[in-house]
């Protein structure tokens, strides 16, 4: 029986996705010294076209050189590499897929390294350890209109050069969904305070984006269930921003959560997908997927298709939330790391499900411990498990086969030294 994932999926704007899973957005930090696309990017994307999944995400396309998420991110600022996006893009098109261009700003989540002091809603540092981020400097209402016009023109480029659609990025702590937290936002002109002022920002990016690429353009946002953390970003916050949404002419709304400070996005302990049984129930599901539960409840609010990344890895879950009309579209991350072909793989029923961390992440536990309540501990698990990944996009840049038998702390070495050279080759 053909799988319900192998549906395609019409979008409001007309375009229409192959199938139902998508690679989600990852860093590849693989840009030129001036945050262009690279060779590498071609060679990355074109292996993940071949692989199966009806829409590619790019990671970060950042808006602005000065703040970035870490100095390999492609920009769009004045540093040309158009044409370096146009190989990018039919390269990352190659089988017939979509592929979607994320678009940025790091915000307050800029670190040290490649800028002393990032900028934000407000002047409120984020509670991280060991010193990697400044305190930010609050944006002006000026700043924010221009960066609502590069946030719009950046879409614009990617139409241009070929990309299929895009997606700004509301989520994990970065710009725009710091405007939305009320943690990192405490602004009292039009920008902060209400939820509704919070909110002004994404949605001028996204009207002002709509209104340069056309209607028939997918536009899609990563928008954060909640930010997990006490007096901040709520659930209910987000089903009154998904309200605002269906205000706009939006095309895919995509569900995540957390930030640096909590990272939920990278499940339940920073480093491993929750376990899960073999048989597909309510229980499992929700466990498989720890986004599932919220999106969910944005389907019953939301007027444009939902698409969930975060655990997913048997068949069963991911066609099960499909077919419940849980969810539209099913991201897929970190396994695409390791077995960049596993959409092919899942669509035509070879295998039932996506490798495990656990089963190739070194890391035992965790470092020094999974459940650890030491924040120093928490974050180099957190920061462990993000470079053997990398690394993982790194070699497939490079043209060559994924190393599961990488352990973790010899990735986290390779990853730290690569990241305070491309900092240190930054042209400004």
């Amino acid at each position: 029986m053909t799988s319900v994932l192998n549906q395609p999926l019409e979008l409001p704007c007309g375009a229409r996705l192959p199938n139902r899973i998508s690679k989600a957005a990852m860093t590849e930090g693989l840009a030129d010294s001036m945050n262009r696309a690279t060779i590498r990017h071609e060679r990355l994307y074109k292996r993940w076209s071949e692989g199966g999944s009806g829409m590619l995400l790019t990671g970060n396309v950042q808006i602005d050189r000065n703040y970035l998420e870490r100095p390999g991110n492609v920009a769009i600022d004045g540093n040309g590499g158009l044409e370096e996006l146009g190989k990018f893009a039919r390269a990352a098109t190659s089988a017939g897929n979509h592929v979607w261009m994320q678009i940025s700003h790091a915000g307050r989540q800029t670190m040290k390294l490649v800028n002393a002091e990032p900028v934000g809603p407000s002047a409120v540092k984020l509670k991280m350890p060991g010193g990697q981020f400044g305190t930010p400097r609050a944006l002006t209402p000026d700043e924010i209109e221009t960066l609502i016009e590069k946030f719009a023109q950046a879409a614009l480029t990617a139409k241009e050069t070929g990309f299929t659609g895009v997606q700004f990025h509301s989520a994990h702590g970065y710009l725009l969904s710091e405007f939305l937290s009320p943690l990192a936002n405490q602004r009292t002109d039009d920008y902060g305070g209400t939820l509704e002022n919070r909110a002004r920002f994404l949605l001028a990016v996204i009207r002002r984006g709509r209104a340069l690429v056309g209607d028939d353009f997918p536009i899609a946002i990563k928008l954060n269930s909640s930010d997990f953390q006490q007096g901040g970003y709520t659930f209910e916050d987000c089903l009154e921003v998904v309200r605002m949404l269906n205000e706009t002419s939006l095309d895919l709304l995509e569900i995540s959560g957390g930030n640096y400070e909590q990272p939920s996005m990278m499940g339940t302990d920073g480093v491993l997908e929750p376990v899960y049984d073999s048989h597909i129930t309510e229980r499992t599901k929700a466990r498989e997927a720890y986004f599932l539960n919220y999106a969910r409840a944005v389907k019953e609010v939301a007027q444009m298709p939902v698409m969930v990344t975060g655990g997913f890895r048997t068949l069963g879950a991911m066609e099960e939330a499909v077919r419940a009309g849980e969810a539209d579209v099913i991201g897929i991350g970190r396994p695409l790391c390791v077995m960049p072909d596993l959409a092919n793989r899942l669509l035509q029923g070879s295998v039932s499900e996506a490798p495990r961390a656990e089963d190739t992440l070194r890391l035992g536990p965790g470092i020094l411990g999974p459940q650890s309540s030491i924040a120093l501990i928490k974050t180099l698990n957190f920061i462990a498990a993000q470079a053997y990944f990398c690394e993982q996009i790194r070699l497939m840049g490079d043209g060559t086969d994924p190393d599961t038998r990488m352990g973790a702390l010899r990735a986290l070495v390779r990853y730290q030294r690569a990241e305070m050279a491309a900092a240190k080759g930054l042209q400004r």
